[in-house]
């Protein structure tokens, strides 16, 4: 059997053997269009390897439980990481490998290759699967260049494709074909539309341009040049710079780098008009070619054009009728809407978005919330299920996806589209309406019950709160107070998106501590006498250098997660915290239910600073003040006891920071979101002893993370290491407190059972 197919020997009869990717460049090398050379590594490559392998059976049930799991992300994690590691344990067969080598090196002596995915349903009339699978430049060597090729059979399980396939009702078993292709050296890239995706005009071909390798283009990792041009004439209609900050490059090592743009370069054109005259030439025979719009990314080598691929245009016309999902990445709030995309770089940007339109950025902060009160639904290029976007959108009950990737550039201003928060896609159409749309986690819809008629428990379930506006209807709810009150949020809605140090140097101290009270005791009179539990704001450099003036005030850091914040900031430049005390003290001369909660405490020394610098202020004084800590650093399971005897009253564990810090995982990197697990048995085992070292110390303990708002089951798992309260997300209010007296009645069932 052979299992390789040169480019000359395939066409687009040949998408069963050699997959969409592969038969459209087997297609484009026979139309005499200037291609690469290089070969296909067969879809019966794939199904030798893993029948020999004895993987079939595995992979099967697997995928079937994949496919029931779409919905949960951390379930599907699990279930795709197994079916990775079974393809990965059946490897490659060695005459597959021996058939490969040798077509490698027929291939103009081993030189370096890119080995993309080609799976059999991708680049298909009406699916793209673009950016789903996995590819890789500069693959040097017999041994890198099999390990790529079963990397490429691998990502064939990977959450993204599954989810794609689901969304797009694909039920055939996934197989993929595999290209070994000469590696262009690009010195510039990109993509063509050989009719304009935004606007549909069939008569205009829409171009982005990049320096370097075409990766960074694909990826959304610059902003490239984008050129309009006329079909008929290659006038060019429209040209819009990007700023190119960054390249991607070859290095000697064998694999590629990223490096700055030249100053020079970072506003300047990536092609001239004559250059979009030649590829509006080579565009136009594609085109003609297959009869119909084309995707082209091309290359540009030592003044050499090259095509490294063509698909059909999957958002035209009839797809509209069909909701082709025009991004994906990790639903972080729950619900569905539609709307006009709005892509935003910049807070700054805020008045051009209109009331219902859906925000898509690269990534928010604080000083984005005027924004993201106007949209509809959001979506960011990068981000995790505990970013500020994923936050904020909770909160407000926005459909949100984080970590789409390729948002700002896939999506355009005006674009009609559909987000839905839960399935982490957003689909191009309007693909619900005001009777149909999944609005039950959206504030509007969480029920408020009377109290009277809510069942007594011995766990207080409180909410996390940002927004001073949101509390009126959060108080409405069945809950004993706000256990989280994120201050870092309230202040920038309070200071109007300024760094606080700026409001004080400008309008001095009483300007902003008037507004900060203000905002507080809405939130203090709202839920009055419940408590409120103010954890001081979490000054992360890379939030706050983003608010206006904030560069004059905050260090750039490469690690801002484990940096200049909580505790230490305070003790190291207290004068925003002292600030902050002053507020507190003002708002509970008229609220006395409002306390004080220290984030991100590290050592017993710096406590102890903070705690004099409290005792310093008007609050020393005031011993119905309870003083909490919040447990997201692992050493404080150490520190507890003796964090009791300095006077801490309650604790309350981040589970965000505190897994974090515990799996050794970005909780804000997509990425690596598939290893942020809260109910990993290692971070079960610190909350566990975080609970346990506040029972014995005597003092109450928390958890305010987002396990308990994403999974309220958790919240069983809280109760019996013997939590004594949970907060959550205002949404996951009645799951939470349904699973909290299931678990109550469950645990006092058992205890009496035992004693019978």
């Amino acid at each position: 059997m052979s299992w390789t197919k040169w480019f000359s020997e395939l066409g687009l009869a040949d998408v069963p053997t050699a997959g969409g990717k592969g038969a459209n460049l087997g297609e484009l090398t026979r139309a005499g269009l200037p291609v690469p050379p290089g070969f296909v590594l067969t879809a019966n490559a794939y199904r030798t390897c893993m029948a020999d392998g004895g993987a079939w059976v595995e992979l099967d049930r697997e995928l079937a439980e994949a496919a029931r799991v779409v919905d949960a992300p951390d379930r599907l994690a699990e279930v795709c990481a197994r079916l990775r590691e079974r393809v990965h344990r059946a490897g490659m067969r060695p005459a597959v490998r021996a058939e490969l080598l040798a077509a490698y090196a027929q291939l103009d002596g081993n030189r370096r290759v890119a080995v993309r995915s080609s799976a059999t349903a991708e680049d298909a009339p009406e699916l793209s699967f673009a950016g789903v699978n996995e590819s890789f430049t500069n693959v040097t060597g017999a041994d890198d260049l099999v390990a790529r090729v079963i990397d490429c059979w691998a990502s064939l399980f990977g959450p993204r494709a599954i989810v794609y396939r689901a969304a797009q009702g694909v039920r055939e078993a996934p197989v993929m074909a595999v290209i070994v292709q000469q590696m262009v050296d690009a010195d510039r890239s990109g993509v063509a539309f050989t009719t304009n995706p935004v606007t549909g005009a069939r008569d205009e071909i829409l171009v982005e341009a990049s320096y370097g390798l075409g990766e960074s283009v694909v990826s959304g990792a610059v902003e490239p040049d984008t050129y309009t041009i006329r079909k008929t004439n290659a006038q060019v209609i429209h040209v819009d710079v990007g700023r190119k900050t960054h390249k991607i490059i070859p290095d000697t090592g064998g694999t590629q780098t990223r490096v700055a743009v030249g100053p020079d370069e970072v506003a300047h054109r990536v092609l001239s008009d004559n250059e979009l005259a030649d590829l509006t030439k080579l565009l136009v025979q594609v085109e003609q070619h297959y009869g119909s719009p084309q995707d082209v990314e091309w290359a540009i080598e030592n003044d050499a054009w090259w095509l490294v691929q063509s698909r059909p245009v999957t958002a035209l016309g009839h797809r509209a009728r069909t909701n082709a999902v025009l991004v994906s990445g990790f639903g972080a709030s729950f619900g569905t809407a539609s709307g006009a995309v709005r892509v935003m770089r910049s807070p700054t940007e805020a008045g051009a978005l209109q009331p219902g339109e859906v925000l898509v950025a690269p990534m928010t902060a604080p000083d984005w919330l005027p924004a993201i009160r106007k949209a509809t639904a959001l979506v960011t290029d990068s981000g995790g299920m505990t970013c500020h976007a994923a936050i904020v959108a909770r909160e407000l009950g926005l459909p949100c996806v984080v970590g789409a990737h390729t948002a700002t550039t896939t999506l355009r201003t005006g674009m009609q589209v559909t987000v839905d928060g839960s399935k982490g896609t957003v689909v191009e159409g309007i693909a619900v309406d005001e009777e149909t749309a999944d609005t039950s986690r959206r504030p509007a819809q969480v029920a408020a019950a009377p109290h009277s008629a809510v069942e007594p428990l011995a766990t207080r379930i409180y909410v996390n709160l940002a927004m001073p506006d949101q509390a009126e209807r959060v108080a409405a709810l069945p809950v004993d107070g706000v256990g989280l009150l994120r201050a870092e949020f309230v202040l920038t809605d309070a200071l109007g998106g300024e760094h606080p140090g700026r409001v004080v140097a400008r309008d001095g101290q009483e300007a902003a501590i008037t507004a900060i009270v203000a905002a507080v005791s809405t939130i203090t009179a709202a839920f009055a006498p419940r408590p409120v539990i103010y954890r001081a704001a979490d000054f992360r450099s890379n939030e706050f250098r983003h608010l206006t003036g904030g560069e004059e005030f905050e260090p750039v850091e490469d690690n801002p997660m484990i940096g200049y914040r909580g505790c230490y900031r305070y003790v190291r430049d207290p004068s925003l915290f002292r600030l902050e005390l002053e507020a507190l003290a003002r708002v509970r001369e008229q609220t006395p239910n409002l306390h004080l909660m220290i984030p991100f405490v590290r050592t017993r020394w710096e406590l102890e600073q903070c705690l004099a610098e409290i005792d310093r202020s008007r609050l020393g004084d005031d011993r119905d003040l309870h003083r909490w800590v919040m447990a997201e650093v692992p050493s404080v399971q150490y520190w507890l006891p003796v964090y009791a005897r300095l006077g801490i009253d309650g604790v309350s564990i981040g589970s965000n920071d505190l897994t974090q810090l515990v799996l050794g995982v970005d909780r804000d990197s997509e990425v690596c979101a598939p290893l942020f697990d809260e109910s990993d048995p290692a971070v079960l085992d610190v909350i566990g002893n975080i609970v346990g070292a506040a029972r014995r110390a005597g003092i109450t303990s928390s958890l305010c993370g987002q396990a308990p708002s994403a999974s309220p089951t958790f919240a069983e798992h809280l109760i019996r290491l013997g939590i004594t309260s949970i907060s959550v997300n205002p949404d996951a209010v009645p799951a939470v407190r349904q699973a909290a007296a299931t678990a109550e009645r469950t645990i006092l069932l058992e205890a009496a059972r035992t004693r019978l």
